[in-house]
């Protein structure tokens, strides 16, 4: 968790919302004083009565929400600026009970696709219009597609995306590449995370509820009063859930449950206008198990009789399995310096950042994929195969930004560099063993490395060192032409990305490479790289917005730590153009974005078994090599939300997203076990990315004299995706002894809430909200995940269960 609130390319300021107004019906922006006693206006003199009246009648004409955007540079309403973003506000992000990313798995933002990495919640997948992740970026030495962001500093592993979020004020998706915006890895988009600043001014929430599988959730957010122009402000949060799916072995961990804390201290000290120096701190722990993959269908192969198919959402596992928490701790500062040099024309910031994380991984959850064999006796069988793996990083950035404006031009630029320390080891072992032929019993295999699994042997282990610099900026020219509703946008980017790294263990060993070497193997590769962004827009009415641009985007290279030699593979890239419009209409009831997008998907990096080789002799035990695809792929889509205020507090909202990807088919460029290499090309699926997404969200929100009422219903759906890259079995094509890897099913998830907020607590100016909440209302089940071997069967994660439960918010 990462705390503080930095605006990207822009000064901080008291308040993004539009001058003299406030959050007011159907949460949108009314102006001040439109919530008074009609008696009051009755009673009030004729020319004051008319204009309480006039204001209580502006605030009754509801309209969509009036949200400011921050990643693209110079702070301004996402409906002036001409790019795909959706932004979700902290009253959405609690309208959907959201503890930290995991929870936006459900699909709540077409385009956006997070999910736990093979059913880990120590690491999250993150994908914008299906780029991002194709293979384990879990490794130190691979990278992800998108970047995220929390207050300007790029988090750049997915093992730190898990915690609890802290007082977030908004999340910003940037869809497409975002390179002459951001740091480094935006090849597909941006996530950005915006907490809330220190005010100055005394101010406590308190937040506690509990819900149902033993959950709970407490929040503490205090604001002191600035001293000698310092404020600071201390968040402290913490979140727990017992296992959704019960372990029948006893005193070990579930599966899918969670304890999550963390605190934060943020100081802002503003000793003149032009100056500010913000710093935090932030310090967290996430606990977590991993997600019990059920058996739906057998394979080829004979099932032990303790393996039962699953074919419903199981509320117990259908085996007893040592699992227990993977713990992750993470933590961070942050010292962002704003400058006003020339006031308007002219400003500088700097972000400077360190932060450290250590991440373990127990993961016992597959157990029911290994419950088959051949003879259909198991007498002696060892099954349950326990996955560990410890990860450790720390990493350094410092960004210079520079930003101001003139009449008719905005410009923006900046620099980075960014230095990584990872390392990582993994292991592997069986902790189950059948006791009869038929698999209908079984024990626990006993001695010191069962007992202590540090003792296990290192199955892989590698350290890497990453080094990246940059420098980027863009700027906008409106000439003075068509009433100025013409905007000129070009922006470069130049980046170089190197990386040293040596895998130091394979089979608890010194490594061979194929050439029967043994020792450490050595890795080293930098990438130089220009990115360009071309953009027009126009204003074709006061609320109609029209663009197009064109930008690329890249991830760099890196090294696979399961390939035998470790051997390096290039850069990816993006090239999109885009167009889109931007309108209002319906009196300012009514917003309609839509967006279309296409280009180019090159040097894919994809992941091929080969078989481990020392000299000229072949094995059966595989590696995995990663390889940069040749050919180009083609990616495009739509994306629209639609925004409407139909009737008085009540607004109804929809999104859809089609993201369609393609990969050319690739042949394996590796041998097989016999030496053969085929020059058959394989279709490649992208995992993560289903090819339509939609969601819709209604709110009602209408205050009385000391209290609002609110209810908010959204849903979310998909029509599933492909969990992994290749099929099972592919012999050519329409060959009819193809086994063809399975999608994930569709399914619509509902979550609501119900409150009654601004409860006064007597004369004492503190309130109160009272809410219940629930997340998968209908307790609907699908199969979200699914993976398929043709000797083990189909296997899959069900979605989450029926949560629910009800919480308090004090504020003083």
């Amino acid at each position: 968790m990462i705390g503080g609130s930095v605006r990207r390319g822009e000064v901080p300021r008291k308040t993004r919302r539009h001058p003299a107004s406030r959050r007011g019906a159907a949460g949108q922006e009314t102006t001040v004083g439109a919530a008074k006693d009609p008696v009051q206006v009755a009673a009030a003199p004729p020319s004051k009565a008319a204009h309480l009246a006039a204001k209580k009648h502006a605030a009754h004409v509801s309209t969509p929400e009036s949200i400011s955007v921050t990643g693209t540079g110079h702070g301004r309403n996402v409906q002036k600026d001409p790019a795909s973003i959706t932004v979700f506000s902290a009253k959405q992000l609690a309208n959907r009970h959201v503890v930290s990313l995991v929870d936006l798995g459900d699909g709540s933002i077409p385009s956006l696709r997070i999910a736990q990495f093979s059913g880990r919640n120590s690491a999250l997948v993150v994908n914008i219009r299906g780029v991002g992740v194709l293979g384990d970026s879990n490794q130190p030495a691979r990278d992800q597609g998108v970047g995220v962001y929390i207050d300007g500093v790029y988090v750049a592993r997915p093992q730190a995306l898990g915690t609890a979020l802290f007082d977030v004020e908004s999340m910003e998706v940037l869809k497409g590449p975002q390179g002459t915006l951001f740091g480094r890895n935006t090849e597909a988009g941006a996530l950005n995370i915006i907490t809330r600043k220190p005010t100055g001014k005394f101010g406590m929430r308190l937040v506690g509820g509990f819900g149902n599988y033993s959950s709970s959730k407490g929040e503490l957010h205090l604001d002191l009063p600035a001293f000698h122009d310092l404020a600071i402000k201390v968040d402290a949060v913490t979140a727990h859930r017992s296992p959704l799916v019960s372990n029948p072995l006893p005193d070990t961990g579930g599966f899918n449950q969670y304890d999550k804390h963390g605190v934060h201290v943020e100081a802002l000290y503003r000793p003149v206008d032009n100056f500010s120096a913000d710093y935090a701190y932030d310090n967290s722990y996430d606990s977590t198990t991993t997600l019990w993959m059920q058996l739906l269908k057998g394979g080829s192969n004979k099932l032990a009789k303790l393996a039962t198919l699953q074919t419903a959402r199981a509320k117990e596992a259908n085996i007893g399995v040592p699992e227990r928490p993977s713990i992750g701790k993470n933590s961070g500062h942050r010292m962002t310096l704003d400058y006003k040099a020339i006031p308007q024309y002219l400003a500088f910031r700097s972000i400077t950042a360190y932060r450290s994380l250590s991440q373990s991984q127990f993961d016992n959850g597959m157990a029911s994929g290994s419950m088959s064999n051949t003879s259909g006796n198991f007498l002696g069988m060892n099954f349950a195969r326990n996955s560990l793996a410890g990860f450790w990083q720390n990493q350094i950035s410092q960004e210079i930004q520079a930003f101001g404006h003139t009449k008719r031009l905005k410009y923006q630029g900046g620099f980075i560099y960014y230095r990584e320390h990872a390392s990582d080891n993994a292991q592997a072992f069986y902790t189950n063993q059948f006791t009869d032929a038929a698999g209908s019993a079984y024990k626990l295999l006993s001695g010191p490395a069962y007992d202590d699994w540090s003792l296990q042997p290192i199955d892989r282990a590698s350290h890497v060192t990453s080094k990246s610099w940059g420098v980027y900026g863009n700027a906008v020219y409106t000439p003075p032409v068509l009433h100025d509703a013409l905007h000129l946008t070009a922006g470069l980017r130049w980046s170089h990305d190197g990386k040293q790294g040596t895998l130091t263990t394979v089979n608890n060993k010194a490594p061979v490479n194929t050439a029967g070497v043994s020792g450490p193997i050595d890795f080293g590769a930098g990438w130089s790289r220009v990115d360009p962004l071309l953009e027009i827009s126009g204003d074709l009415t006061r609320h109609v917005l029209l663009y197009g641009k064109w930008s690329t985007g890249y991830k760099p290279g890196g090294a696979n730590s399961r390939a035998q030699d470790y051997e390096a593979f290039g850069p990816e890239s993006v090239s999109m153009f885009e167009v889109g419009s931007k309108t209002e209409f319906l009196d300012h009831r009514a917003r309609f974005n839509v967006a279309g997008y296409w280009g180019d998907y090159k040097d894919i990096q994809v992941d091929f078994s080969r078989p481990y080789q020392i000299g000229n002799q072949l094995t059966t035990r595989t590696t995995t090599s990663t390889i940069n695809a040749p050919g180009h792929g083609d990616l495009s889509g739509v994306e629209a939300e639609l925004n409407v205020t139909p009737l008085r507090y009540l607004t109804i909202g929809f999104s859809y997203a089609y993201n369609y990807v393609h990969i050319p088919p690739t042949a394996n460029p590796y041998p097989n076990s016999i030496g053969v290499v085929s020059p058959m090309l394989v279709p490649i699926y992208q995992s993560y990315t289903p090819a339509h997404s939609g969601s819709f969200q209604v709110d009602y929100v209408r205050p009385f004299q000391g209290f609002t009422v609110l209810a908010h219903l959204d849903g979310n759906i998909d029509s599933g995706y492909y969990a992994n890259t290749t099929d099972p079995v592919y012999l050519g094509t329409g060959n009819p002894k193809n086994v063809y890897q399975p999608k994930g099913d569709s399914g619509l998830i509902v979550n609501g809430r119900v409150a009654v907020s601004n409860v006064r607590l007597g004369n004492t100016g503190s309130k109160a909200t009272f809410s219940l909440w629930a997340r998968n209302l209908f307790a609907e089940q699908h199969v979200y995940f699914k993976t398929l071997g043709v000797t083990t069967g189909l296997q899959g994660y069900y979605n989450e269960a029926r949560q629910f439960g009800g919480q308090v918010e004090l504020a003083f």
